[in-house]
Order: structure tokens, then C-alpha cells, then sequence
């Protein structure tokens, strides 16, 4: 669906609501004249939680929660699997083709679009994670030619050119570590939480995926505990083991250099050290930048490309 020009009714402050909808979370917020933060929401709500038909009154209560504004989600939502899909815009895409993009449900309710990489030999999708290339972009987070990693459950490495989005890789990393974490013979070892900070076992396991083996190297873990030699941080170590194998690999494909980072503090400090491992350098030469911030700042800078 399409809008006439005008009809959409942004508030004339230019207060709106942004939803990041995932497939597991959704974050959502009520931003205020200048792009200030005046109230969020977030919960455990992803799109898998919603039953068939429910997502009207999910639309209702996130208004009677934060106000009624226009809004605009990213993510997941946009997916089939979502309220309603929404074709992807083909690379290269920018701020303003993916603007164009947005299937609105209502006058004052868009779903933004993801991007497509519709290549044979590197077929790939993104949804939301546009949207905070185009907010880190509009704040000056981001340079126009770029690399920016963008650590999740399945990650994303982006090669900017001229401030569109040129090209990009997945790596299913986050969901791996979950799988092998909850339902593999790893599972019991893998109890304990991965620290805050990345430690003594992530290292390790950084160094281990320098072997190119990350499949072999993580059954040492219980080849150690079977021997009665068990790991310090064996959760830490499949950390290091996956996101090191990921960043070998992302920088082999992407030419090297250092990405941007863009995610929760907390990934992109694991991403940013392991990063700083491979490459020989200080944790500090990475550049991060939160996902959250930029987020919102994408859905504003979508919102003034509308008519």
C-alpha cells in the first residue's frame, strides 16, 4: 500500500514511535521534538509470540503505551513470518530507495523494508539492521565507504560504497552458539553464562579458530571434561571458537580491514576483542556504535525522506 503525498499526518513536532520487532524481542520508542527519547517499551514479544490476526491490538496497546503517533517498525515484522511482508529492496540500496519502500498498513503505521543481495552465487537478506545503517550514517557514526559488522543471532558484514549499501555476508553465529549451548552433548559444559567480559577462555578459543577447524576444536571441550581436564571457561572458549572463526572469515571476504561495529555493548566488546586478537592490535582501535541509537535514528532519517 501506497500513500498519497500529505496523507501520512506526521505530528507536527515530528514526534513518532519506532519498533525494532524481532523474531524473539521487540524494543519500541516514543521519540520526542530533536529525536530525544521520551518513553520506551520492550519485551519478549517477537513476532513468534503474536497469534494469527493478533498484530492490530499489538499496534494499539504499543500506542496506548507510548502515545498515538505515526509509527514505523523494522525487523522481523516485515517478514512472512511477520504481520505482513514486505519485499526487500535490492542492492545497492540507500536511505532513500528503502524510504520509497515502506508498505504502510494505515496512514500513520509503515513496515520498512529490508535489503536483498540477489545474487547466485551469494544470495542474501537483512531486515533491520538497514535500518541502523541508515541511522548511524545520518548521526556521522559511519563514514559513506565503509565495513561494518553488525553482531547478532546471525550476523551481518556490510560493505558500504558512496553511503548505500553495496554488499553483504551472514553468519549464523548467535543462533549456532544457542543450538550447541542448549541441545548439544556440549550442553552440560556450557551451563555456566559467558561473562560480561571477554576473558582468558574467549581468548583462547580465538586463537583455537585460527586452525580453520572450529567444528574439530569444539569437541575439546568435551574431550577435556571426559578426561577429568576440564576447560575453565568452556563457554567463553565456544564464544571465542565461533565469533573468531566469524571475524577470520568476514575480514577474508570483506579485504581486511578493521568494521565498524554496530549491536548491544555487550556483542560488540566480544566482537571488537577478538577483532583486536586476530589483527594484533588494541581493543580501542575498534569503532562501535550502539545499536539501539542508531536504530532510532534510522526510523527519523526514513521518516524525512517522506513527502
Amino acid at each position: 500500500t501506497s500513500i498519497a503525498e500529505g496523507e501520512m499526518g506526521l505530528d507536527r513536532d515530528g514526534s513518532f514511535i519506532a519498533v525494532d520487532w524481532g523474531t524473539t524481542n521487540r524494543r519500541a520508542w516514543r521519540i520526542g521534538p530533536g529525536g530525544a527519547v521520551e518513553e520506551s517499551f520492550g519485551d519478549a514479544g517477537g513476532i513468534l509470540e503474536i497469534p494469527e490476526g493478533g498484530f492490530p491490538d499489538e499496534i494499539a496497546f504499543l500506542r496506548e503505551t507510548l502515545g498515538d503517533l505515526p509509527m514505523l517498525l523494522g525487523g522481523m515484522v516485515g517478514s512472512n513470518r511477520g504481520w505482513r511482508e514486505t519485499p526487500y529492496v535490492a542492492c545497492p540500496a540507500e536511505r532513500r530507495s528503502i524510504a520509497a519502500g515502506i508498505v504502510w498498513i494505515d496512514a500513520r503505521t509503515g513496515i520498512v523494508p529490508g535489503v536483498a543481495q540477489d545474487c547466485r552465487d551469494a544470495p542474501d537478506v537483512m531486515r533491520g539492521e538497514e535500518v541502523q545503517i541508515i541511522g548511524a550514517l545520518a548521526r556521522g557514526d559511519l563514514p559513506g565507504d565503509a565495513l561494518v559488522c553488525l553482531p547478532g543471532t546471525h550476523a551481518k558484514w556490510v560493505r558500504l560504497k558512496g553511503g548505500r549499501i553495496a554488499g553483504f555476508a551472514t553468519w549464523m553465529t548467535g543462533e549456532l552458539f544457542a543450538l550447541i549451548r542448549d541441545h548439544s552433548i556440549l550442553a552440560p559444559q556450557l551451563a555456566s553464562a559467558v561473562g560480561p567480559e571477554p576473558g582468558p577462555g574467549f581468548a583462547a578459543g580465538v586463537v583455537a579458530s585460527g586452525a580453520g577447524d572450529a567444528l574439530g576444536q569444539l569437541f575439546r571441550i568435551r574431550a577435556a571434561h571426559m578426561l577429568d581436564a576440564p576447560m575453565t571457561d568452556p563457554a567463553g572458549y565456544a564464544s571465542g571458537l565461533l565469533i573468531g572463526a566469524e571475524v577470520r572469515a568476514g575480514m577474508a571476504l570483506m579485504r581486511g580491514e578493521a568494521p565498524y561495529l554496530i549491536g548491544r555493548s555487550d556483542l560488540t566488546a566480544r566482537y571488537a576483542a577478538a577483532i583486536a586478537q586476530v589483527l594484533g592490535q588494541t581493543q580501542d582501535h575498534c569503532r562501535m556504535v550502539d545499536g539501539d541509537t542508531a536504530f532510532r535514528a534510522g526510523i527519523g532519517a526514513l521518516l524525512k525522506e517522506l513527502p
